[in-house]
């Protein structure tokens, strides 16, 4: 089981690291100080990338607590 876990938490580095992405792109778009227009359509297109990366962080923890479990 300690590949399970060790593989979870890499996955949900991976996500993490996604999320963190997310918000570095939204923090530049906002220091650019863009259009309502403009900031509306960075954010939509950045959402996609933030869910996924946010449902990878959950199966990656999933992932952990399984290993836990059966451990």
């Amino acid at each position: 089981m300690q590949i399970l876990i060790w593989t979870g938490a890499g996955v949900t580095l991976i996500g993490l690291l996604g999320l963190l992405w997310c918000i570095i792109q939204a923090a530049n778009a906002k220091r650019e100080k863009l259009s309502d227009e403009a900031m509306r359509a960075r954010l939509v297109r950045l959402m996609p990338i933030n869910l996924a990366s946010l449902s990878i962080a959950t199966i990656g923890l999933i992932l952990v607590i399984v290993g836990i479990v059966l451990a």
